[in-house]
């Protein structure tokens, strides 16, 4: 029966976080129990929000859902005691359940991981309640489903839209306040909440001169308007200009990877009197045509394979998790790189040159291919597609892990960070990511830069390893960081304002 249905989850539900819905009285859930409770009154003003209260109730209800009394819930406990409690759920969103709350990896939830799990799906919860609520007077009509959901690219009737409310509207009214939408979906699992990625957007944004940040993920709303290739172009365009502006730096970080050894101690100052005295102010963009054409081709590439890799995983999800996202993002940098990567070669090569030396970079590319043959162009591959992994996937869990702090920590009314937070987040975590692969990207710059001599031996990556920690120790594996760190915040700040005007130029509007 429905109606005995209904009636017996929401008390069950309505019990495990405070009444008034108070963002963090004690945080998340209580379970059902008694219907007061001394104490002093939390931020509503009621003794319900009381710690003790709370805990008596979040205790309660992992009782009554731990079937088998074993201290743990496991996807068997919760389809019984969900069922018993008339909240039915498929067998895969109880393992979406299971997986989000699971911190120690044992396939079950403890009570401190069961809570840990209410705490922040209520979190989410809240974010996707007050996106939805277009009127902003705390309850949700038919109108307003309509609405969000067409802006997520899902066209539904208002007779459909009714249906969803009914579901969800314990009182008749057919309109959902705070209580009845959190009773529904507490144990539920809701992830990937789209305003939270429209916010959020990390790789299409910043541009540090490497490209090997995961690709961003796209509402359903952003791939059926078009808006993704215009994000795509803004952050093309945003990272040549960035790209440019930075180049000094970036030529100057190229000459002390190849050049400076303990014998040939290359300052910051040294060498930039260096490169204009060897060919003029004009010297320290050298390398930048070739480091701005390739964002085209390898951004493209990139976007592509990654999301045909995603359709080969073959996630049900239409947006991925963060592993997921990891190994799609990592195999599609690795399938742009492998593109683009005579381009690189060339780039370091041009940065490099003496005055005279090429006329361009048709002229250089020439030269190598006469003298050295094809196999120049994919010298330092090696150590370039190993530097992937450690960029990628450091760039991305410090990212997830600051924005997820800032969003239980600070996000109340909307997941929007603001400009500060989010160039704060972006210059971190990007600046970790280069840190963690800065070996192998050095390797593979001196392994680009040595032109082949024939009956010479050709340089391994192993080899060169061993040489730069006998001669100059571990040291030698980071010259040239400081101008590479020098250009990560102006970079990203470039990169952020040309973004934002491109984007407005190119009629994509800011949320």
């Amino acid at each position: 029966m429905p109606g005995a249905r209904r009636s017996l989850a929401s008390p069950v539900v309505s019990g495990v976080l405070c009444p008034c819905g108070s963002p963090r009285a004690a945080g998340a859930a209580t379970a059902p129990g008694a219907e007061g409770g001394g104490g002093s009154a939390g931020p509503c003003g009621r003794s319900l929000c009381e710690a003790s209260e709370q805990d008596r109730r979040l205790r309660a209800l992992f009782q009554k859902l731990d079937v088998n009394r074993d201290g743990a819930l496991c996807i068997h406990d919760l389809a019984v005691g969900l069922g018993r409690l008339g909240l039915h759920r498929t067998e895969l969103d109880l393992l979406k359940i299971v997986k989000a709350g699971d911190k120690d990896l044992d396939g079950q939830l403890d009570f401190e991981e069961f809570v840990h799990y209410l705490q922040d799906h209520e979190k989410k919860l809240r974010l996707v309640f007050k996106s939805l609520d277009k009127k902003n007077d705390g309850r949700i009509d038919a109108q307003e489903i309509v609405q969000s959901l067409r802006d997520l690219g899902v066209k539904i009737s208002e007779q459909q839209a009714e249906k969803i409310l009914k579901s969800m509207d314990k009182n008749g009214t057919m309109t959902i306040d705070w209580n009845e939408w959190r009773d529904y979906h507490l144990l539920h699992p809701v992830e990937n909440i789209p305003e939270i990625i429209l916010y959020w957007k990390h790789s299409t944004i910043f541009d540090v001169g490497e490209n090997l940040t995961v690709p961003d993920e796209f509402t359903v709303e952003e791939r059926q308007t078009g808006m993704w290739w215009r994000h795509l172009v803004a952050g093309g365009g945003a990272g040549a200009v960035s790209r440019t502006c930075t180049a000094p730096l970036d030529r100057l970080k190229v000459l002390m990877q190849v050049h400076a050894s303990r014998s040939n101690n290359m300052c910051i100052v040294g060498g930039f009197t260096q490169m204009i005295r060897e060919g003029g102010p004009r010297s320290l963009w050298r390398g930048n045509g070739i480091n701005v054409l390739k964002i085209a081709p390898e951004s493209a590439i990139k976007f592509m394979a990654y999301e045909q890799i995603k359709r080969f995983i073959g996630t049900d999800q239409e947006m991925l998790r963060i592993h997921e996202r990891l190994l799609a993002g990592s195999l599609a940098g690795a399938i742009a790189q492998s593109s683009i990567y005579p381009m690189e070669v060339l780039k370091t090569r041009m940065a490099l040159r003496k005055t005279g030396q090429y006329s361009g970079m048709l002229d250089c590319a020439k030269n190598i291919l006469s003298k050295e043959g094809m196999a120049a162009f994919y010298k330092g591959y090696i150590p370039n597609m190993l530097g992937i992994i450690p960029y990628a996937g450091i760039d991305l869990a410090v990212y997830e892990t600051l924005k997820n702090a800032w969003l239980q920590r600070y996000a109340v009314n909307s997941a929007d960070p603001g400009v500060f937070v989010l160039l704060a987040c972006g210059t971190i975590s990007s600046t970790c990511g280069q840190l963690a692969s800065y070996p192998l990207a050095l390797v593979r710059t001196r392994m680009q830069a040595q032109a082949s001599v024939e009956g010479a031996p050709e340089v391994t990556m192993r080899g060169l390893f061993k040489h730069i920690l006998k001669t100059e120790g571990a040291f030698g594996l980071y010259r040239g960081l400081a101008p590479n760190f020098m250009k990560v915040i102006p970079a990203v700040s470039i990169s952020y304002v040309v973004y934002e005007n491109l984007k407005m130029t190119l009629g994509v509007q800011s949320r």
